[in-house]
């Protein structure tokens, strides 16, 4: 107990972090790895303990005794019981069940035999239990093992799998010391440290996880020194075109590897070799066309697994080729399909790339049960603070409704409320003083937003060219190189752009619109200005939100993965709108 602490733990597993504290930041940052922000208005935070982040730090090595002391050194008041009897409880469910090979067989085991017993009779998880061997082990089918994690997890005791991995194809893979430009190369510490946690020597511990970092920190090349360490016919997978070929242009530029040898397999080009690079889209692209109104079968949870493989065009890409190593970039973003073709893939090594573990639709546990748990991650800050990523500053711009817009708005039912909130005409004049404020010779600004007609509409009103999910790749190529190479100062996407497109030279971001309350987005769309600058700058966000307004409520819930990384959002109100107004004498000195 600390009289001076700045964390109240509940026992509803809740936690209460004083902002205004001055031991906010250290308490902050000793909860994050077991914790989940839940909100986060001025001055309380509010983190949650759940079972899932609870096995997510058992995971990565963090055990009860650590957690109890990091609440009790932080926390102004004794910690309840029943909290520390939870923690303790759930933390040691994780390895509690073991899963590994004996032989041809796959075997289900635990140290404790009364607790075996009373989990196999369950009836979600008896049906995979092929035999008893004795009071605790048990045959288990090994075709359903993806199955099998997934109903132990769903019964609050996630299973350690041990059974290890086929050996695929082998693949000479090498890291080069010089990219193909001639610029050195060489892996930074917590991407070689964040591979071989991943890789674990090779043995039956590691081949499976997630790797949680900021976007602009180098996962990509993460992935590639997995890939060497493995040394393994390998199949990624990405959430679209550009993300895949920048995969493919990263993996040419830093490895041994050929463009022969690195094949795309995508809607427009449908190539396999050595390493393939697919999207998801094309592995959930189905045989038939949907009629009107007829159900995305895919999606429907009613299907057994046969049906759903038989429904996809493109599965035996996935399944029947013999892949040593599969990388799910962003892998927040995997569609329902393909995690039900992931119980297939169990005997296979399988990398999670992601900013954040935070899913919009709620599957954070099944990203931890078929795709691995969390296996590393850093804080956002902490890799600002070695200069790996630009620091950033944050801001949310709160414009009012007119008055003609504020009686449409109170009218207006629900969803229509978010879409006259999020077009607010009143947002282009904003756009325009940022612009104007940001024009130095080397600014490069990028403006994203959800609503394609208001996207359109400024896009011709500021001469500023747009990307939307109907713009062609070829040309979608031609404006990133642009952008990257200094032709093109300013450049404005759909939510096309949230997701893996290296554009290192952005340093302002203007945030329009966005969707719902999506805290993915938020961190996906801070991500893409964070790359390090050259000149060691400053990356600056700024989203622009119409106050007293649904679209305000939704900014507060998008803004919780960023708090949780130590971004405070500084609230910019119309009384305040002149810090982003300049004089003709000012901008001239800033452009010097």
């Amino acid at each position: 107990m600390n009289s001076n602490g700045a964390i109240i733990v509940q026992s509803n597993l809740e936690i209460m972090v004083e902002v205004d504290n001055p031991n906010y930041e250290a308490a902050r940052d000793a909860i994050a790895p077991f914790t989940e922000l839940v909100k986060s208005p001025e001055h309380l935070h509010t983190y949650r303990i759940s079972h899932l982040s609870l096995w997510n730090a058992a995971a990565t090595g963090l055990r009860a005794p650590e957690v109890l002391e990091r609440l009790e050194s932080q926390s102004r008041y004794p910690i309840p019981q029943s909290v520390v009897t939870e923690i303790e409880d759930y933390m040691a469910r994780y390895g509690l069940l073991r899963l590994k090979k004996d032989g041809e067989r796959l075997i289900i085991e635990s140290d404790d035999k009364f607790m075996f017993t009373e989990i196999c009779q369950l009836k979600e998880v008896a049906e995979f239990i092929l035999e008893f061997i004795d009071d605790t082990h048990a045959i288990v089918d090994p075709e359903r093992r993806g199955h099998l994690k997934m109903a132990l997890t769903n019964a609050g005791f996630p299973v350690e799998d041990l059974a290890g991995y086929t050996v695929g194809e082998p693949l000479e893979i090498t890291l080069r010391d010089t990219t193909l430009a001639g610029k050195k190369f060489e892996l930074r510490d917590y991407q070689k440290e964040a591979a071989q946690v991943f890789f674990a020597s090779g043995s039956e511990k590691g081949g499976s996880g997630v790797i949680v970092l900021p976007c602009g920190s180098g996962k990509t090349v993460i992935g590639l020194a997995a890939m060497a360490l493995i040394q393994t016919k390998t199949l990624i997978l990405t959430p679209n075109i550009s993300a895949s070929r920048q995969w493919i242009r990263e993996i040419c530029d830093k490895t041994n590897l050929t463009i022969d040898q690195v094949k795309e397999y995508s809607g427009e080009v449908k190539e396999i070799g050595p390493v393939t690079v697919a999207t998801y889209q094309i592995l959930t692209q189905r045989k038939r066309v949907k009629k009107p109104g007829e159900e995305n079968n895919t999606e429907n949870l009613e299907m057994s697994d046969e049906e759903v493989k038989k429904e996809l065009a493109n599965f035996p890409l996935f399944s029947q080729q013999k892949w040593g190593l599969m990388i799910y970039d962003e892998v927040h973003l995997l569609p329902a399909p393909v995690f039900r073709l992931s119980t297939e893939m169990q005997a296979t090594r399988r990398l999670g790339l992601t900013a954040t573990l935070v899913r919009e639709d709620h599957k954070e546990t099944e990203v931890f049960s078929l795709i691995g748990p969390k296996k590393y991650d850093i804080p956002w800050r902490v890799l600002e603070a070695q200069g790996w990523i630009a620091s950033a500053d944050c801001n949310e711009i709160r414009i009012p409704m007119e008055a003609e817009l504020k009686m449409k708005y109170a009218l207006a039912p629900v969803r229509e409320k978010i879409t006259l909130a999020s077009t607010n005409p009143e947002k282009n004049d904003i756009v325009h003083r940022l612009l104007n404020f940001y024009n130095k010779p080397d600014d490069r600004i990028l403006i994203i937003g959800q609503y394609i007609e208001q996207l359109e509409g400024l896009s011709k009103e500021l001469d500023i060219p747009l990307i939307t999910g109907k713009t062609a790749n070829k040309d979608r190529e031609k404006l990133y190189a642009a952008f990257r190479d200094g032709s093109l100062k300013n450049l404005m996407v759909s939510k096309v752009g949230n997701f893996a497109i290296d554009l290192p030279d952005a340093n302002v971001l203007i945030q329009i619109s966005g969707t719902f309350g999506s805290r993915q987005e938020e961190a996906q769309r801070l991500g893409r200005v964070l790359r390090p600058k050259q000149d060691g700058g400053t990356a600056h966000f700024y989203s622009i939100v119409t106050q007293d307004s649904k679209e305000q409520e939704f900014a507060m819930n998008r803004q919780l993965f960023l708090t949780e990384q130590g971004y405070a959002y500084k609230i910019i109100k119309r009384g305040d709108w002149d810090i982003l107004a300049r004089t003709p004498e000012e901008l001239a000195a800033r452009g010097k």
